[in-house]
Protein backbone atom coordinates (compact mmCIF):
# COMPACT_ATOMS: atom_id res chain seq x y z
CA UNK A 1 0.00 0.00 0.00
CA UNK A 2 1.43 3.39 -0.95
CA UNK A 3 1.80 6.29 1.41
CA UNK A 4 -1.10 8.17 -0.24
CA UNK A 5 -3.33 5.10 0.06
CA UNK A 6 -2.55 4.88 3.78
CA UNK A 7 -3.47 8.56 4.20
CA UNK A 8 -6.75 7.99 2.35
CA UNK A 9 -7.65 5.00 4.53
CA UNK A 10 -6.82 6.98 7.67
CA UNK A 11 -8.96 9.89 6.48
CA UNK A 12 -11.94 7.62 5.76
CA UNK A 13 -11.54 6.05 9.21
CA UNK A 14 -11.52 9.46 10.91
CA UNK A 15 -14.61 10.60 8.97
CA UNK A 16 -16.44 7.40 9.90
CA UNK A 17 -15.40 7.75 13.55
CA UNK A 18 -16.57 11.36 13.63
CA UNK A 19 -19.90 10.41 12.01
CA UNK A 20 -20.49 7.63 14.51
CA UNK A 21 -19.71 9.97 17.40
CA UNK A 22 -22.03 12.62 15.97
CA UNK A 23 -24.78 10.01 15.55
CA UNK A 24 -24.44 8.85 19.14
CA UNK A 25 -24.56 12.43 20.39
CA UNK A 26 -27.39 13.61 18.13
CA UNK A 27 -30.32 12.40 20.29
CA UNK A 28 -28.91 14.39 23.21
CA UNK A 29 -28.83 17.56 21.17
CA UNK A 30 -31.83 19.88 21.09
CA UNK A 31 -32.51 23.55 20.69
CA UNK A 32 -34.40 25.57 23.27
CA UNK A 33 -37.47 25.45 21.04
CA UNK A 34 -37.24 21.65 20.71
CA UNK A 35 -36.91 21.24 24.46
CA UNK A 36 -39.94 23.47 24.95
CA UNK A 37 -41.97 21.40 22.46
CA UNK A 38 -40.97 18.11 24.10
CA UNK A 39 -41.77 19.41 27.59
CA UNK A 40 -45.20 20.69 26.56
CA UNK A 41 -46.13 17.41 24.86
CA UNK A 42 -44.98 15.36 27.87
CA UNK A 43 -46.95 17.66 30.18
CA UNK A 44 -50.16 18.07 28.15
CA UNK A 45 -50.65 14.76 26.33
CA UNK A 46 -51.95 12.94 29.46
CA UNK A 47 -54.89 15.41 29.39
CA UNK A 48 -55.92 14.59 25.80
CA UNK A 49 -58.52 11.86 25.25
CA UNK A 50 -60.04 9.92 22.38
CA UNK A 51 -63.78 10.51 21.90
CA UNK A 52 -65.70 7.72 20.19
CA UNK A 53 -69.26 8.33 19.01
CA UNK A 54 -71.40 5.18 19.05
CA UNK A 55 -74.70 4.19 17.51
CA UNK A 56 -76.93 1.39 18.81
CA UNK A 57 -78.03 -1.10 16.15
CA UNK A 58 -79.78 -4.46 16.23
CA UNK A 59 -77.94 -7.52 14.99
CA UNK A 60 -79.89 -9.04 12.08
CA UNK A 61 -79.19 -12.60 13.19
CA UNK A 62 -79.34 -12.56 16.98
CA UNK A 63 -81.50 -9.41 17.31
CA UNK A 64 -79.16 -8.28 20.09
CA UNK A 65 -78.46 -4.58 20.47
CA UNK A 66 -74.89 -3.64 19.54
CA UNK A 67 -72.91 -0.43 19.91
CA UNK A 68 -70.89 0.35 16.80
CA UNK A 69 -68.54 3.31 16.15
CA UNK A 70 -70.02 6.06 14.00
CA UNK A 71 -67.35 8.73 14.33
CA UNK A 72 -64.45 9.86 16.47
CA UNK A 73 -62.59 12.93 17.56
CA UNK A 74 -60.53 14.41 20.35
CA UNK A 75 -61.30 15.93 23.73
CA UNK A 76 -59.39 17.02 26.80
CA UNK A 77 -59.83 16.89 30.56
CA UNK A 78 -61.41 20.11 31.81
CA UNK A 79 -61.37 19.30 35.53
CA UNK A 80 -60.35 16.47 37.83
CA UNK A 81 -63.98 15.64 38.64
CA UNK A 82 -64.35 14.04 35.22
CA UNK A 83 -65.56 16.80 32.89
CA UNK A 84 -64.29 16.54 29.32
CA UNK A 85 -64.56 19.26 26.63
CA UNK A 86 -64.84 18.52 22.92
CA UNK A 87 -66.60 19.89 19.83
CA UNK A 88 -70.36 19.66 19.46
CA UNK A 89 -69.98 18.16 15.98
CA UNK A 90 -67.86 15.33 17.41
CA UNK A 91 -70.78 14.02 19.50
CA UNK A 92 -73.71 15.34 17.45
CA UNK A 93 -76.38 12.67 17.10
CA UNK A 94 -74.51 10.14 19.25
CA UNK A 95 -76.59 7.56 21.10
CA UNK A 96 -73.59 6.65 23.24
CA UNK A 97 -70.16 8.21 23.77
CA UNK A 98 -67.04 6.43 24.96
CA UNK A 99 -63.87 8.13 26.20
CA UNK A 100 -60.47 6.45 25.96
CA UNK A 101 -57.81 7.87 28.26
CA UNK A 102 -54.07 7.92 27.45
CA UNK A 103 -53.57 4.75 29.53
CA UNK A 104 -55.98 3.03 27.07
CA UNK A 105 -58.72 2.59 29.67
CA UNK A 106 -62.21 3.27 28.28
CA UNK A 107 -65.10 4.92 30.07
CA UNK A 108 -68.75 5.53 29.13
CA UNK A 109 -69.44 9.25 28.95
CA UNK A 110 -72.56 11.23 29.81
CA UNK A 111 -73.35 14.19 27.56
CA UNK A 112 -73.71 16.99 30.12
CA UNK A 113 -74.24 20.01 27.88
CA UNK A 114 -74.28 21.08 24.24
CA UNK A 115 -73.68 24.47 22.61
CA UNK A 116 -74.16 24.08 18.84
CA UNK A 117 -73.84 27.87 18.43
CA UNK A 118 -70.21 27.66 19.58
CA UNK A 119 -69.46 24.06 18.48
CA UNK A 120 -68.72 23.01 22.06
CA UNK A 121 -69.84 20.07 24.18
CA UNK A 122 -69.17 18.91 27.73
CA UNK A 123 -69.05 15.23 28.68
CA UNK A 124 -68.51 13.52 32.03
CA UNK A 125 -66.80 10.28 32.94
CA UNK A 126 -66.57 8.53 36.31
CA UNK A 127 -62.85 7.80 36.22
CA UNK A 128 -60.50 7.96 39.23
CA UNK A 129 -58.99 11.38 39.87
CA UNK A 130 -55.46 10.04 39.51
CA UNK A 131 -56.24 9.32 35.84
CA UNK A 132 -57.56 12.83 35.16
CA UNK A 133 -55.06 15.60 34.45
CA UNK A 134 -56.69 18.97 33.71
CA UNK A 135 -54.98 21.50 31.47
CA UNK A 136 -54.17 24.98 32.82
CA UNK A 137 -56.14 27.70 31.02
CA UNK A 138 -54.45 30.64 29.39
CA UNK A 139 -55.74 34.00 28.13
CA UNK A 140 -56.53 34.12 24.41
CA UNK A 141 -56.67 37.92 24.53
CA UNK A 142 -52.89 37.88 24.97
CA UNK A 143 -52.30 36.09 21.65
CA UNK A 144 -50.59 37.79 18.74
CA UNK A 145 -49.93 36.76 15.16
CA UNK A 146 -46.67 34.81 15.08
CA UNK A 147 -46.92 33.32 18.57
CA UNK A 148 -46.02 29.64 18.75
CA UNK A 149 -48.90 27.18 19.20
CA UNK A 150 -49.12 23.41 19.55
CA UNK A 151 -52.05 21.11 18.74
CA UNK A 152 -52.52 17.62 20.18
CA UNK A 153 -55.18 15.30 18.84
CA UNK A 154 -56.11 12.00 17.24
CA UNK A 155 -56.02 12.65 13.48
CA UNK A 156 -57.30 9.73 11.38
CA UNK A 157 -57.53 7.68 14.61
CA UNK A 158 -53.82 8.06 15.40
CA UNK A 159 -53.80 8.95 19.07
CA UNK A 160 -51.61 11.56 20.80
CA UNK A 161 -50.33 13.26 17.66
CA UNK A 162 -48.50 16.58 18.04
CA UNK A 163 -48.28 19.35 15.45
CA UNK A 164 -46.76 22.78 15.89
CA UNK A 165 -47.13 26.13 14.19
CA UNK A 166 -47.94 29.74 14.83
CA UNK A 167 -50.98 31.96 15.19
CA UNK A 168 -51.65 32.90 11.56
CA UNK A 169 -54.47 35.37 12.19
CA UNK A 170 -56.91 36.51 14.86
CA UNK A 171 -60.53 37.62 14.74
CA UNK A 172 -61.59 35.14 12.07
CA UNK A 173 -65.21 34.07 11.59
CA UNK A 174 -66.39 30.51 10.94
CA UNK A 175 -69.76 28.78 10.70
CA UNK A 176 -71.04 26.62 13.54
CA UNK A 177 -72.86 23.32 12.86
CA UNK A 178 -76.22 25.14 13.14
CA UNK A 179 -75.14 27.89 10.70
CA UNK A 180 -74.55 30.47 13.44
CA UNK A 181 -71.35 32.49 13.15
CA UNK A 182 -68.53 31.94 15.65
CA UNK A 183 -66.53 35.14 15.84
CA UNK A 184 -63.02 36.06 17.03
CA UNK A 185 -61.70 32.62 16.09
CA UNK A 186 -57.96 31.80 16.09
CA UNK A 187 -56.40 30.81 12.75
CA UNK A 188 -53.29 28.63 12.88
CA UNK A 189 -51.00 26.80 10.48
CA UNK A 190 -50.45 23.95 12.95
CA UNK A 191 -51.66 20.92 11.02
CA UNK A 192 -55.24 19.99 11.96
CA UNK A 193 -56.76 16.95 10.27
CA UNK A 194 -60.00 14.97 10.64
CA UNK A 195 -59.95 13.55 14.16
CA UNK A 196 -58.18 16.59 15.66
CA UNK A 197 -61.54 18.25 16.29
CA UNK A 198 -62.12 18.99 19.96
CA UNK A 199 -58.44 18.80 20.87
CA UNK A 200 -56.49 21.51 22.70
CA UNK A 201 -54.46 24.32 21.14
CA UNK A 202 -51.65 25.23 23.53
CA UNK A 203 -49.20 28.08 23.91
CA UNK A 204 -45.48 27.77 24.66
CA UNK A 205 -46.27 27.76 28.40
CA UNK A 206 -48.41 24.62 28.00
CA UNK A 207 -51.63 26.56 28.65
CA UNK A 208 -54.91 25.94 26.85
CA UNK A 209 -55.57 28.85 24.51
CA UNK A 210 -58.14 27.31 22.15
CA UNK A 211 -60.19 24.28 21.09
CA UNK A 212 -59.38 23.02 17.59
CA UNK A 213 -62.59 22.90 15.62
CA UNK A 214 -62.15 22.77 11.86
CA UNK A 215 -59.89 23.13 8.84
CA UNK A 216 -60.24 24.99 5.57
CA UNK A 217 -59.31 22.52 2.87
CA UNK A 218 -60.79 21.47 -0.49
CA UNK A 219 -59.31 17.97 0.01
CA UNK A 220 -60.47 17.49 3.61
CA UNK A 221 -56.89 17.25 4.90
CA UNK A 222 -54.74 19.94 6.45
CA UNK A 223 -53.75 22.71 4.07
CA UNK A 224 -52.18 24.90 6.71
CA UNK A 225 -55.38 26.74 7.62
CA UNK A 226 -56.96 25.54 10.85
CA UNK A 227 -59.28 27.23 13.31
CA UNK A 228 -59.68 27.10 17.08
CA UNK A 229 -62.31 28.54 19.42
CA UNK A 230 -60.53 30.94 21.82
CA UNK A 231 -60.23 29.73 25.41
CA UNK A 232 -61.82 32.93 26.74
CA UNK A 233 -65.05 31.96 24.95
CA UNK A 234 -64.70 28.39 26.23
CA UNK A 235 -64.23 29.61 29.82
CA UNK A 236 -67.55 31.49 29.61
CA UNK A 237 -69.56 28.67 28.05
CA UNK A 238 -68.35 25.48 29.76
CA UNK A 239 -69.59 26.48 33.27
CA UNK A 240 -73.04 27.15 31.76
CA UNK A 241 -73.08 23.77 30.05
CA UNK A 242 -72.08 22.04 33.28
CA UNK A 243 -74.75 23.83 35.33
CA UNK A 244 -77.62 24.17 32.87
CA UNK A 245 -76.81 21.82 29.98
CA UNK A 246 -77.10 24.60 27.42
CA UNK A 247 -76.01 28.11 26.55
CA UNK A 248 -77.90 30.65 28.65
CA UNK A 249 -78.95 34.00 27.19
CA UNK A 250 -80.95 36.80 28.81
CA UNK A 251 -84.59 36.82 27.71
CA UNK A 252 -85.73 39.30 25.08
CA UNK A 253 -89.08 37.62 24.43
CA UNK A 254 -89.55 37.32 20.66
CA UNK A 255 -89.77 34.75 17.89
CA UNK A 256 -88.20 35.57 14.54
CA UNK A 257 -89.99 35.58 11.21
CA UNK A 258 -88.31 34.36 8.00
CA UNK A 259 -85.61 36.73 6.74
CA UNK A 260 -87.42 37.33 3.44
CA UNK A 261 -90.12 39.23 5.34
CA UNK A 262 -87.61 42.00 5.99
CA UNK A 263 -86.50 41.99 2.36
CA UNK A 264 -90.14 42.20 1.30
CA UNK A 265 -90.44 45.37 3.34
CA UNK A 266 -87.23 46.73 1.80
CA UNK A 267 -85.45 46.70 5.16
CA UNK A 268 -82.25 44.98 6.34
CA UNK A 269 -83.04 43.69 9.80
CA UNK A 270 -84.69 41.04 11.97
CA UNK A 271 -88.47 40.67 11.46
CA UNK A 272 -90.57 39.61 14.45
CA UNK A 273 -93.13 36.85 14.07
CA UNK A 274 -94.36 36.72 17.66
CA UNK A 275 -93.82 38.84 20.77
CA UNK A 276 -94.45 36.84 23.96
CA UNK A 277 -96.91 38.55 26.34
CA UNK A 278 -95.44 39.68 29.65
CA UNK A 279 -91.82 39.46 28.52
CA UNK A 280 -89.39 42.37 27.90
CA UNK A 281 -90.13 43.04 24.23
CA UNK A 282 -93.90 43.11 24.83
CA UNK A 283 -93.49 45.40 27.85
CA UNK A 284 -91.51 47.79 25.64
CA UNK A 285 -94.33 47.87 23.07
CA UNK A 286 -92.86 45.79 20.26
CA UNK A 287 -95.35 43.85 18.14
CA UNK A 288 -95.17 40.76 15.96
CA UNK A 289 -97.04 39.75 12.81
CA UNK A 290 -100.82 39.94 12.93
CA UNK A 291 -103.86 39.57 10.68
CA UNK A 292 -105.59 42.68 9.43
CA UNK A 293 -109.29 43.33 9.00
CA UNK A 294 -109.45 41.35 5.73
CA UNK A 295 -107.45 38.39 7.03
CA UNK A 296 -104.24 39.54 5.40
CA UNK A 297 -101.02 39.02 7.36
CA UNK A 298 -99.43 42.32 8.36
CA UNK A 299 -95.73 42.45 9.07
CA UNK A 300 -94.60 43.03 12.63
CA UNK A 301 -91.73 45.21 13.76
CA UNK A 302 -88.33 44.75 12.12
CA UNK A 303 -85.40 45.29 14.50
CA UNK A 304 -82.56 47.08 12.71
CA UNK A 305 -80.19 47.87 15.61
CA UNK A 306 -79.41 47.20 19.28
CA UNK A 307 -77.63 50.05 21.06
CA UNK A 308 -76.93 51.61 17.64
CA UNK A 309 -75.19 48.45 16.36
CA UNK A 310 -76.92 47.16 13.20
CA UNK A 311 -78.69 43.80 13.32
CA UNK A 312 -78.67 42.74 9.69
CA UNK A 313 -79.82 39.19 10.46
CA UNK A 314 -80.75 36.76 13.27
CA UNK A 315 -77.11 35.92 13.90
CA UNK A 316 -76.18 39.58 14.45
CA UNK A 317 -79.06 39.95 16.88
CA UNK A 318 -78.16 36.85 18.93
CA UNK A 319 -74.46 37.74 18.98
CA UNK A 320 -75.25 41.17 20.44
CA UNK A 321 -77.73 39.69 22.90
CA UNK A 322 -75.09 37.25 24.20
CA UNK A 323 -72.93 40.20 25.22
CA UNK A 324 -75.49 41.35 27.81
CA UNK A 325 -76.90 40.07 31.08
CA UNK A 326 -80.36 40.04 32.66
CA UNK A 327 -81.23 43.49 33.92
CA UNK A 328 -79.38 45.32 31.12
CA UNK A 329 -81.47 47.84 29.21
CA UNK A 330 -81.02 47.94 25.43
CA UNK A 331 -81.94 50.71 23.06
CA UNK A 332 -83.81 48.95 20.26
CA UNK A 333 -84.26 50.58 16.86
CA UNK A 334 -86.99 49.06 14.71
CA UNK A 335 -89.10 49.74 11.65
CA UNK A 336 -92.91 49.79 11.87
CA UNK A 337 -95.07 50.70 8.90
CA UNK A 338 -92.06 52.15 7.10
CA UNK A 339 -91.03 54.44 9.98
CA UNK A 340 -88.01 54.05 12.27
CA UNK A 341 -88.89 53.95 15.94
CA UNK A 342 -87.06 53.29 19.19
CA UNK A 343 -87.81 51.49 22.45
CA UNK A 344 -85.99 50.59 25.67
CA UNK A 345 -86.01 46.86 26.45
CA UNK A 346 -84.83 45.59 29.83
CA UNK A 347 -83.64 41.99 29.55
CA UNK A 348 -85.08 39.36 31.90
CA UNK A 349 -83.69 36.31 33.65
CA UNK A 350 -83.91 33.09 31.60
CA UNK A 351 -86.42 30.46 32.64
CA UNK A 352 -84.34 27.41 33.56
Amino acid sequence: MTFNSKKLVALVFLVALHASQAWSEAPKFSTDDERNTIEIFDYASPSVVYVNRLQVVRDRRSFDLLSIPSGAGTGFIWSEDGYVVTNYHVVEGAQQVQITLPDQSSWPAEVVGLAPDKDLAVLKIEAPKEKLHALPRGDSDELAVGRKVLAIGNPFGLDATLTTGVVSALGREIEAPNQRKIRNVIQTDAAINPGNSGGPLLNSAGELIGVNTMIYSPSGASAGIGFAIPVNIVKEIVPQLIEFGRLIRPVFGVEFAPAYWARRAGVEGVPLLHVAPGLPAAKAGLIGARRGAWGRVELGDIIIALNDTPTRNHDDFLTLLEQHEPGDTLSVQFVRNGKIRQAQVTLAEPRL
